[in-house]
């Protein structure tokens, strides 16, 4: 429940990478060593994560409440169970592991938002196939895949850059001979912090952030101390949050470098920022400009934001254009956003913002973690108090949102909702 109208002024510290820290908590389980993560945001992502580790033999041991140390020695590969590997994307993440571990995988479907149009996997499967790997065709059941003669070198060209498939082929290359190479490879931030740990821990991993990508296979791997990278989305959101409600806050522990394309977007609408070491202070009088936003691959304006100015662009002044080039037909929030008044029309791949829209108090549905995060900024512009069901949604990608926006001055609580006597519990899939 969160009453609009308030302007946002104070700091929020920035928890650390949620899809930074997925592939690397994954990554652990190549590793019969210790590996100690600092920085882990306790999001229910990570959470099922370590749940899915914890079912397959791997200790997982909390040491502070952002401190994790992993141990893979008693790794049993193809026993993840169902119903966990079911509710997230990254478990597909299984695949390369398991395949470059013991050259055989079995994992259910991976779950993660619907947004749009489904989400295959076929850039991962072909990957593994140019490794060596036989994989069965997909279906309703699930992946296996089997490699008789366990995974060889290969070179892999993605027709276009896909974080998953990159982290997928990196992890199956790691403990395989030979030099794999993919070629047109995602050059996220999380895609630099997951060769940074593989690294760290003895792989031979060069060229991460780049496009072309080189690993060179080692026999073992052994244990280190990581942090994980700052959260660049959710530093966004607030940066989103505050240019819409107007007041100013600084967000400590980020990374200006990758929210460049968030920032110039940002200024483009009339909001001041100023970026220092590791922090960004955001200034706005809640009077915005209308812009063109297409999103794109890092580095360019990333889809995970996209909702988020989608709401900006609404209340901003004149009409703006969302062209979105990497999920199809990801608009479902601004369904939600016109029970709240403001109509935008949309097709799959570009919404047209007519602009200088009121937004007003309703009862809305978080449609996936991003769009959740829209309607909560949604809800701070708006008059009156908003309701925002389905927040298993938001629970999945932001660190301790309700505490960090009460810092600054919003009025937010939540509610424990009863259906049928079964209260809907924080990062259920209900």
């Amino acid at each position: 429940m969160i009453t609009g109208g308030r302007r946002l002024n104070g700091t929020i510290a920035i928890s650390g990478m949620k899809n930074a820290a997925l592939p690397i908590l994954f990554a652990c389980a190549l590793n019969r060593e210790t590996c100690v993560l600092e920085n882990v945001p306790y999001v229910s992502d990570v959470l099922t994560t370590l749940s899915i580790l914890e079912e397959m033999g791997i200790s997982v041991e909390w040491r502070s409440s952002t401190t994790v140390a992993v141990n893979a020695a008693g790794f049993r590969p193809c026993t993840s169970p169902d119903n966990l590997v079911s509710k997230i994307r990254a478990s597909s993440y299984l695949m390369g592991v398991e395949l470059g571990v013991c050259g055989r995988t079995h994992i259910a479907y991976p779950g993660g938002c619907k947004i749009g149009a489904a989400r295959p996997l076929n850039y991962h499967t072909s990957g593994f196939e140019a490794m060596g790997a036989e994989m069965d065709p997909p279906n309703g059941h699930g992946f296996s895949g089997y490699a008789p003669d366990g995974l060889h070198e290969g070179k892999i060209t993605f027709d276009a850059p896909s974080v998953g498939a990159t982290v997928n082929i990196i992890l199956a290359a790691v403990l395989t001979p030979g030099v794999t190479t993919i070629i047109n490879a995602a050059r996220e931030p999380h895609i630099v912090a997951l060769g940074n740990f593989l690294n760290m821990c003895g792989a031979k991993v060069t060229g991460a952030g780049t496009s072309e990508i080189h690993i060179e296979g080692v026999s073992a791997l052994h244990g280190c101390t990581y942090p994980i990278i700052p959260d660049m989305i959710e530093a966004g959101t607030y940066m989103a949050a505050v240019a819409g409600t107007g007041g100013c806050i600084t967000l400590t522990g980020v990374i200006p470098k990758h929210l460049e394309s968030v920032t110039s977007k940002l200024r483009d609408m009339g909001v001041d920022v100023e970026e220092d070491e590791d922090s960004i202070t955001v200034s706005s009088e809640g009077q915005l400009k209308a812009v063109q936003i297409t999103t794109a691959p890092y580095p360019g304006f990333p889809t995970d934001m996209q909702p988020q100015f989608g709401v900006l662009l609404a209340v901003a002044n004149g009409a703006g254009i969302i062209q979105e080039k990497v999920w199809e037909q990801r608009f479902a929030y601004l369904d939600e956003l016109a029970r709240m008044g403001a109509s935008v029309p949309y097709n799959s791949f570009t919404a047209f913002t007519p602009g200088n829209q009121k937004l007003y108090a309703s009862s809305v549905t978080a449609t996936d973690l991003r769009g959740g995060a829209a309607m909560v900024i949604a809800a701070l512009i708006a008059e009156g108090t908003t309701e925002i069901k389905n927040i298993h949604y938001i629970d999945r990608g932001y660190d301790n949102l309700i505490g960090k926006l009460r810092e600054v001055g919003a009025c937010i609580v939540r509610e424990e909702v009863f259906l049928e006597s079964t209260p809907l519990q924080a990062g259920s899939s209900s």
